[in-house]
């Protein structure tokens, strides 16, 4: 194994190891009390070129009873393009549940946007103009997924000596997470990342995966801020902006009609989805996601833009996603299903909802929480507008921020490079859907929450709808009332994966 103690140029020489006898047994206590015994494997380096100690390993937890057979579930807890050191599975979250159902728990550490490390003298050997002493930011794109890509192949790897079946990993991860899930499962044996993976040291093994579990991802980056103020451009709160930024607004909602309709997608009955047609598309996914939690008891109120029909059947008319009806008890709805708090307006009148004033729900979700600024990703304008997270994404290694859109860097009289044009494009999922060259996988469960505002709609619901039309299985539901957030709705979650493990 590799010492925590060795400089850099002395872990590069070190190879791959795993030792199935070295794993140390301990427990944990699951969300409904019960006990789970399992197996940790710890700090096992997945590169041999380690650059960053602090990230580049993984741990595995074997759940007394695996098998060579077992599904793997591999949990990033990636945040906002940051660091994520690898973690142990927490009783609350799907990396605890995914123990107690049998899985066997994968958590990697990645580089981030804020990951640096003081170079020593065999780093600046190594790499040109950098000096001994310098900080080097080491986690800027595309770092993070390459790093889950080479615990992917770590796992190919030692599949044979290792519990788990590497041919049935299941990724998960939230927001910038959501976003590393969808290019573990978008981006399988892709070329453009070979030569990277190489010089990282990584395993020579495949890297695609079986299923991709994306909560809130944050994706299509270059194509982000034109849906962000389509969607939301008539809002009041865009409507209040000064003038510099209403102009911006106005100039990026006028670009996503021809980005829309370039992607040529298709709704489920095979018709063509396109600008003509997105906000009532939109509007049926929200009305669906409404009418789900609407049949499971939840209050869906009339003063955020929804319409009823007459009162046709009582509260539970049709079980949620052909599943168990839920039971009322004591003449009360199930714990979880009972109306809303929060003063959302008046209760509704009729078993099905017939309509959505979109331009009203939208009101709705910026009231929750406020809207981010224009743009919203690549927001850096010299002068006006400060620099964002995914500007400092793709800066470089000496720690700078860079505009990634020619929208943005035409503001600051500046352009794109090429070199980060790449590094976008090998950020974003829907770069690789149907190339050819791609293994995607063929499993997925994508969630938004209906009031998220943390990315427009239509970012989501364009990469579900592309996954579709390339045939891939594809359970997409913009969740109804939910902000920001993942591992929600885990006994759905895990019935799905059971389903397709088990086919």
């Amino acid at each position: 194994m590799f010492s925590i103690g060795l400089s850099v140029g002395a872990m590069a020489q070190n190879a791959l190891v795993f030792d199935a006898d070295a794993g140390e047994k301990s427990r944990m206590t699951a969300y409904d009390g019960t006990e789970v015994c399992y197996t940790a494997y710890e700090r096992l380096f997945y590169v041999t070129n380690v650059e960053d100690s602090t990230y580049q390993f993984l741990n595995v937890y074997v759940p007394d009873g695996a098998t060579q057979q077992t599904p793997i579930f591999l949990r990033t807890y990636v945040g906002g393009y940051m660091a994520s050191p690898a973690a142990q599975p927490q009783a609350g979250d799907a990396t605890g549940r995914a123990l107690k159902e049998g899985y066997v728990v994968v958590i990697p550490g990645t580089r981030g946007r804020n990951s640096t490390i003081v170079a020593d003298k065999a780093y600046a050997k190594a790499h040109k103009g950098v000096k001994k002493g310098q900080t080097i930011y080491t986690g800027r794109a595309p770092k993070a997924i390459l790093d889950l890509k080479a615990a992917i192949r770590y796992l190919r790897h030692f599949d044979k000596q290792m519990p788990g079946d590497a041919e049935r990993i299941i990724t998960d991860g939230t927001s910038a997470g959501g976003a590393m899930s969808a290019l573990m499962g978008a981006t399988g044996n892709n070329p453009e990342y070979a030569a990277l993976l190489k010089a990282m040291g990584a395993a020579d093994e495949r890297d695609d995966v079986f299923a991709s579990v994306c909560y809130c991802p944050i994706i299509d980056l270059e194509h982000a801020d034109m849906a962000y103020e389509w969607l939301y451009g008539q809002t009041d709160s865009r409507r209040a902006l000064d003038d510099t930024h209403k102009q911006y607004t106005k100039e990026l909602a006028a670009q996503f009609p021809a980005y829309v309709n370039s992607l040529n997608l298709r709704k489920p009955d095979g018709t063509p989805l396109t600008a003509d047609n997105y906000l009532d598309y939109l509007k049926s996914e929200i009305i669906r996601s409404a009418q789900i939690a609407k049949n499971a008891g939840a209050e869906i109120p009339d003063s955020i833009g929804f319409s009823f029909t007459a009162e046709a059947g009582g509260m539970f008319a049709a079980p949620i996603n052909g599943g168990i009806r839920p039971q009322i008890q004591g003449g009360r709805p199930p714990m979880g299903m009972r109306p809303m708090q929060g003063g959302m307006g008046r209760r509704q009148v009729g078993e099905y909802i017939n309509d959505l004033d979109m331009q009203k729900y939208l009101n709705y979700v910026v009231s929750t929480q406020a809207l981010k600024g224009v743009p919203a990703f690549d927001s850096q304008i010299e002068g006006i507008n400060n620099a964002s997270g995914e500007n400092e994404e793709f800066g470089n290694e000496t720690g700078s921020s860079v505009n990634f859109t020619d929208y943005t860097a035409q503001k600051n009289g500046t352009t794109v490079s090429d070199a980060i044009r790449q590094n976008v494009r090998l950020m974003n999922p829907m770069s690789f859907i149907g190339d050819g060259k791609t293994t995607v996988a063929p499993h997925w469960y994508i969630r938004h929450g209906a009031r998220d505002r943390d990315t427009a709609f239509p970012v989501p619901v364009n990469f579900a709808t592309k996954l579709q039309n390339a045939g891939k299985d594809v359970n997409f539901l913009l969740a109804w009332n939910r902000p920001h957030s993942g591992d929600y709705a885990l006994d759905e979650l895990f019935q799905w994966i059971a389903e397709i493990v088990n086919q």
